[in-house]
């Protein structure tokens, strides 16, 4: 139906297309999204969607905050996501008379419906800041350790959402694109980790090696709250061998992470799907405890103490 129309009451949509570009008509005028890009629709605004073929992608909806760009800390005014590269819609508008429209309202998670007699899409112009966006997610600017070791996960921040505590956001948006890898005497590889936060991870094309099990476009993999997980043995004793050289990696791909200080639940429609991809336990047998293998110093078991 092409009169129809859409709005949110709830909260804010980040869209991540990753097939199919999303041609969107706003209030305030046109967005033509396409995979490797992103767009958020804020809370109330009214849309519509024409697609191009088979289309997907991935939805992230935030209640009582908006996106807004992380603080660069050290960093000063440039890097990440800079300022400039994220594109507004121009006013276009429709003038129609007696013509019938939907206008579908999701709130509290229920949709409803009303009509009207005029096109919902009848802005002239516009100001202010509460308006629709788009990112180019190949224009983001990677930083990265240039001697020793890793920094924090929170330099590939692409759009963030605060919480009431200011110790925690509410989610972040994270993306993993192509960048070179230099830091020598590291162990490179995402390190086995378990962390507060839900991590939801996606892939918009390409491959990405920093899951544990064969990860495909489309697909999806989650971690709940502190629950350990990092690579693959085989990745991780490679690593461990040898210093590994200047390279780039992730090349011709972007895969990207929805990270929140809130607990995530799985759907049964996803939980029961033929397509979930069930991981073998064997393929964890490899990774065994070393640490206990080494002699321990007797002057550290002298001076332990025991509670």
């Amino acid at each position: 139906m092409t009169k129809k129309a859409f709005a949110n009451s709830d909260g804010d949509w980040l869209i991540v297309p990753q097939q199919g570009a999303l041609d969107i008509q706003t209030e305030f005028g046109f967005l033509y999204v396409q995979p490797g890009e992103i767009c958020v629709i804020q809370r109330g605004l009214r849309f519509k969607v024409k697609v191009e073929g088979p289309t997907r992608g991935y939805i992230l909806e935030i209640w009582g905050s908006n996106w807004e760009l992380p603080e660069l800390g050290p960093l000063g005014a440039n890097g990440l996501a800079n300022a400039r590269d994220f594109l507004h819609p121009v006013a276009a508008y429709e003038v129609t008379k007696d013509d019938l429209w939907d206008i579908v309202y999701k709130l509290g998670g229920k949709f409803f419906n009303s009509t009207q007699r005029h096109c919902p899409f009848d802005v002239v112009a516009w100001h202010g800041n509460y308006v629709p966006w788009k990112y180019d997610l190949t224009k983001f600017v990677n930083v990265g350790s240039i001697s020793v070791d890793h920094i924090d996960p929170s330099i590939f921040c692409v759009v963030t959402a605060k919480s009431r505590d200011p110790t925690a956001p509410l989610a972040d948006f994270l993306i993993f694109s192509p960048r070179w890898d230099v830091a020598s005497h590291t162990y490179r590889p995402p390190y086995y980790h378990r962390n507060c936060a839900s991590e939801l991870m996606g892939l918009i094309y390409g491959e990405y090696g920093g899951r544990s099990d064969e990860f495909q476009p489309g697909s999806i993999s989650f971690e709940c709250g502190f629950v350990p997980h990092g690579v693959a043995y085989e990745q991780f004793a490679a690593a461990s061998k040898e210093d590994p050289p200047v390279m780039q990696i992730s090349l011709g791909s972007i895969a990207f992470m929805f990270e929140t200080s809130r607990a995530l639940t799985i759907t049964d429609y996803a939980w029961n799907s033929k397509e979930k991809h069930e991981h073998d336990p064997k393929m964890w047998d490899d990774l065994v405890d070393n640490f206990s293998t080494f002699e321990i110093d007797p002057e550290l078991i002298k001076n332990s103490v025991k509670s």
